[in-house]
């Protein structure tokens, strides 16, 4: 069984040899780290871990063209710059742009008028958007052995690293005819570009992008959610189950509960990464919803701080069951932060697969 058969079997709740062997990826200083503590510093990482191929189309929904990087100021300690987005931050001179959380200063979009001037990087047509050399990268996909992904954009997320979280809470009162203009543009410009996309090409499943929940709920309320977001989530999933992708997903930390019946009135029917801290339990979720949700990842990153007697607690309290049941991917509930020491991450792994084939 190879691994785009692996995950789609998995995925539809059918028998697999074991259920795929992904992670979510790892913060810079996390794999500087290992190489300290003994990994090469030669070899790619996913290959070196025994992990399995998953692919991204790669295609561009972001503006374009970027604005332009530079810095507007800095001191001994700190840099201010406008990022390729257009927001501009402050970030620790220390450490590098990747590696910390910034304090953000100023968002391009402040009024409808800059609202009309960003629409214009946001053209479905901009011949970018797509990877080179997209008919050979067709070919290669046409008999892949791995899943392969489209990315379908995203609602919430984008407006609030373009407005700002606090300005566009406000907006959804203040304005709310406008939050729903911005929305359906990009609602329609997502459609627009990706169409050409899933129909050339055989995609295994979609992603939406929206980190929109905190430790304790939503950032918004479901109401909004419903009125605002579900009914454009139905266009873009009507368009992705048209064309042979019924796997959709999106990503959001924090705690997703209260949203997932909207997701899966909308057509999302599978949830990440499944934040531990933030009292998501991929258990209770997969008694609750049965084989309505497919689910990644949900493996708290803390017992990986903590070391193998909590790594194998956290395993053997939720691998067991979930594998047996399908529809589920394990992995670290978050990328794996550097608090997490080579040996025990690759204990993590050593366990991770030996349940995974045990349970199967």
């Amino acid at each position: 069984m190879n691994s785009r058969e692996r995950f789609i079997r998995c995925m539809h709740f059918e028998p697999v040899d074991h259920v795929p062997w992904w992670e979510g990826w790892y913060w810079p200083e996390t794999v500087e780290r290992w190489h300290r503590e003994g990994l090469p510093r030669d070899v790619h990482v996913v290959e070196y871990f025994g992990l399995e191929r998953h692919e991204s189309a790669g295609i561009d929904l972001g503006p374009v063209p970027p604005f332009e990087e530079e810095v507007l100021s800095e001191t001994e300690d700190y840099r201010v710059r406008r990022r390729s987005d257009g927001v501009v931050v402050q970030e620790l001179k220390a450490r590098g742009p990747k590696d910390q959380m910034p304090r953000w200063l100023e968002f391009p979009i402040k009024t409808r008028a800059d609202w009309e001037e960003f629409k214009k990087r946001l053209d479905p047509n901009s011949p970018c958007r797509y990877p080179p050399w997209w008919e050979d990268k067709k070919r290669c996909w046409r008999d892949r052995d791995y899943p392969l992904c489209i990315h379908a954009g995203s609602l919430y997320g984008r407006l609030r690293n373009w407005i700002g979280m606090e300005n566009l809470a406000y907006l959804f009162y203040d304005d709310p005819i406008w939050v729903h203009d911005m929305m359906e543009y990009l609602t329609e410009f997502y459609c627009r570009t990706i169409e050409r996309a899933v129909k050339e090409v055989d995609f295994d499943y979609a992603i939406f992008g929206e980190d929109i929940a905190y430790k304790n709920g939503p950032l918004l309320s479901p109401k909004i959610v419903k009125e605002f977001m579900v009914p454009r989530y139905k266009r873009i999933t009507r368009l992705l189950r048209e064309n042979g992708i019924d796997i959709i997903f999106i990503d959001s930390d924090g705690n997703v509960e209260e949203l997932i019946p909207l997701w899966l009135e909308a057509g999302i029917n599978g949830v990440y990464p499944l934040e531990v801290a933030a009292g998501m339990d991929p258990v209770a979720l997969r008694k609750k919803y049965g084989k309505n949700l497919v689910m990644m990842r949900g493996i708290d990153k803390r017992a990986l701080i903590e070391g193998k007697d909590a790594i194998d607690r956290e395993l053997e309290s939720k691998l067991p069951y979930l594998c047996r049941e399908g529809g589920y991917i394990p992995g670290c509930d978050h990328l794996v932060p550097p608090d997490v020491s080579l040996e025990n991450y690759l204990y993590f792994l050593e366990r991770m697969k030996e349940i995974t084939l045990r349970c199967h």
